[in-house]
């Protein structure tokens, strides 16, 4: 591995019906599973987790890249992850729609700056070739 600066760690019982929880306390939630239908039971999904991490990464990524090129933001980066067939196998898939936005300039720089944080992101590059991503990045005036 590289030069590490930091470990998180979460711990995951009993799957999708479960129940995850990081090392420090802060994340306690019982898992269910969406994809079984209505449920009464109240928790979280991988996916929804996924969201957050993801959508929290980016967005810092993208501030990185505009400070970086000396361009004022502000940005709101909403990750929607989806959870589907594999057609390949038959098993399961998740896809992400990164919507993306920023005020502070025009639409082609809010493309361009949505692009080089899709580069820059740390979880741009671990799923990059992996799942499909789809970047929105709308410029909010």
């Amino acid at each position: 591995m590289s030069d590490i600066i930091f470990t998180s760690s979460a711990t995951a019982k009993n799957g999708r019906e479960g129940h995850v929880k990081s090392d420090d306390g802060l994340i306690d939630l019982d898992l269910v599973n969406p994809a079984k239908g209505k449920s009464d039971k109240k928790g979280s999904n991988p996916e929804q987790l996924f969201a957050a991490g993801y959508s929290a990464c980016y967005d810092g990524a993208l501030n990185s890249v505009a400070s970086q090129q000396k361009k004022q933001i502000e940005s709101e980066t909403t990750a929607d992850v989806s959870f589907m067939k594999d057609q390949e196998n038959g098993g399961y898939k998740i896809g992400v729609t990164l919507n993306i936005k920023i005020e502070g300039v025009n639409p082609e720089e809010a493309q361009e700056l949505a692009e080089a944080a899709h580069q820059a992101c740390p979880y741009s590059k671990a799923t990059r070739g992996n799942i499909e991503v789809k970047l929105n990045p709308q410029a909010v005036q």
